[in-house]
């Protein structure tokens, strides 16, 4: 392992083999064999797990906490692309042909990675049909949210583009018990999320907390008007 890997403090508690999208679509056969392989690591807040341009060398499972999968939009913006949690598979992306992640993977909290090689990940892969499958299943939908995010930062306006942000955030982490979106979340992340500029997401904010559609408690959101936000988003594609 190469980078900001040989950093990081390996993770010394024992993976349940259960949690990721690895060892759930895995024979239960082969599940000896991946504890054997893989390695565990502790990641901080703020840690980079990966950065774009490194080299690949293998494929990351969220066992706990959440990352942000970011790329450069232009010298000094980034694009969030997507959100990890639990269960989830980072590092995917570097599994064509050019040997480089095109994106980078930061921790939001602390949190618990999987490291598998990709040699040890490709010969996972020949074995297991199933996990095959789920992993062509799981490449097609990335590729659809990519497409339609891609039309939606191109047609949609930055107001519609910030509230299907929070629509998207609420349907991916939930909510705690307080009816406050699981995750937290800078001002910058949100607006990196959904490619606005700082200025206009503040702006944006103020105007739907004044309205009554969301609320902010530090880095909480909750949804107070979930319908008027979805109102925002579809009268955008009308």
């Amino acid at each position: 392992m190469q980078g900001f890997s040989d950093i990081m403090k390996e993770h010394l508690a024992e993976c349940d083999l259960k949690r990721c999208f690895l060892c759930k679509h895995a024979l239960p056969d082969w599940l000896p064999a991946i504890g054997a392989h893989k390695k565990s690591f502790d990641i901080k807040k703020g840690q980079q797990l990966f950065k774009e341009g490194d080299p690949v060398t293998g494929i990351y499972f969220v066992y706990s906490g959440s990352l942000k999968v970011h790329k450069r939009w232009d010298k000094e913006k980034e694009l969030i692309t997507r959100f990890a949690k639990e269960g989830d598979i980072l590092g995917h992306m570097g599994l064509g042909d050019e040997a480089f992640y095109p994106v980078s993977a930061t921790a939001l909290e602390p949190s618990v990675v999987c490291f598998i090689g990709m040699d040890f990940f490709e010969s996972t892969l020949r074995v297991n049909t199933e996990l095959t499958y789920r992993l062509m299943r799981f490449f097609a939908s990335e590729l659809q949210k990519s497409e339609k995010r891609m039309r939606n930062l191109a047609h949609m306006s930055v107001k519609a583009r910030i509230a299907q942000s929070f629509i998207t955030l609420k349907n991916q982490f939930g909510l705690d018990e307080d009816g406050y979106i699981r995750i937290e979340l800078t001002r910058q992340d949100i607006a990196s999320f959904a490619g606005a500029s700082y200025e206009t997401l503040f702006k944006v904010i103020n105007e739907l907390t004044a309205s009554g559609i969301i609320g902010i408690t530090g880095k909480k959101i909750v949804l107070l008007n979930e319908a008027q936000l979805l109102r925002l988003v579809e009268e955008d594609n009308l």
